[in-house]
């Protein structure tokens, strides 16, 4: 599990350069939003995600020895 979190990790920040919509302001997604800033929410939720993904199945168990 953990060699996917990084790989998903990696992909983020490969994908996070967008430069095919670097210059565009349209389309617009849900009528408000660019492409652009669609893009990023995107990606910002993935992010979420797969950080949720690293803490709940590569955090290291003996961190968390001591605490009760």
């Amino acid at each position: 599990m953990s060699k996917l979190v990084v790989a998903l990790i990696l992909a983020l920040c490969v994908l996070h350069h967008d430069l095919w919509w670097w210059d565009s302001a349209t389309p617009l997604v849900l009528g408000f939003m660019p492409i652009g800033l669609a893009w990023h929410t995107g990606i910002s939720v993935a992010a979420a995600f797969a950080w949720w993904l690293a803490v709940k199945y590569c955090w290291p168990s003996h961190l968390e020895e001591g605490d009760s």
